[in-house]
């Protein structure tokens, strides 16, 4: 009842918005030159804005129909189907919803990354960062020599903290420290294939059901650097004693 309580209003809004627009640009003012058209102008342009604003808000419940020129456009905000947005407009209080759900649209393969990218974009949501990636597959050169075909993915990364959560169709891939430029990538070994010596090093804990199926894991923070912080917090204080 809410998304039809909602869209009743926002409907009439813009009805009413585009009808005052209707009025303005048919003043007589507008065919002459001066002050008064000047003034009846920019009203039109406020009116323009105010639909803009309103349009933001629309969740285009009707879909998309088709008007004249074969466009389809949405019946309540105007909005063009696949039409770029300069803005957003979110709820503070309530669920905030950013696009749609987008997967590779083909299975052609493209010359390079940036001709298959379907989408890439990234948001900072309360100190949080998440970068969404869609692309088609592409060709590539793995160590600048070796051709190779890069297979269509959406990819996911959450970060915080120096913290890296990536998440894709085939893979969910946690790193805990940030691989710095120029380094060596790093190593990997399911659990069977490393010694317990090796083992008691990782601060990793399995999760799995009563049919022993893997349902998650639980890693604790490493506190190599956290110590190193607070042993230099020391020093400082230790230091402003004396």
């Amino acid at each position: 009842m809410k998304n039809v309580s909602a869209r009743q209003r926002l409907k009439s809004e813009i009805s009413q918005v585009m009808r005052s627009m209707d009025f303005v640009s048919e003043h007589p003012a507008l065919g002459k030159r001066g002050r008064e058209a000047e003034r009846y102008a920019a009203i039109y342009q406020q009116l323009a804005l105010a639909w803009e604003h309103l349009a933001l808000q629309c969740r285009h419940w009707d879909g998309f129909k088709v008007k004249r020129g074969g466009a389809r456009c949405c019946p309540i905000c105007g909005l063009v189907k696949d039409g770029k947005e300069s803005w957003l407009l979110l709820p503070r209080n309530r669920r905030k919803i950013i696009g749609q759900m987008i997967k590779p649209t083909s299975t052609e393969v493209f010359p390079n990354r940036k001709a298959a990218t379907v989408l890439d974009d990234a948001i900072e949501f309360h100190g949080v960062k998440l970068h969404v990636e869609v692309a088609n597959p592409s060709r590539s050169n793995l160590f600048h020599n070796h051709p190779i075909t890069v297979a269509a993915h959406r990819t996911a990364t959450l970060s915080e903290d120096g913290v890296e959560c990536s998440v894709d169709e085939q893979m969910v891939r946690l790193r805990t420290i940030r691989r710095q430029p120029g380094t060596e990538p790093p190593f990997g070994a399911f659990a069977w294939e490393l010694p317990r010596k090796t083992l008691k090093r990782f601060p990793v804990i399995l999760e799995y059901d009563r049919r022993g199926r893997f349902v998650g894991l639980c890693i604790f923070r490493p506190g190599e650097e956290r110590g190193r912080r607070e042993t230099t917090n020391a020093r400082r204080r230790r230091a402003q004693k004396f």
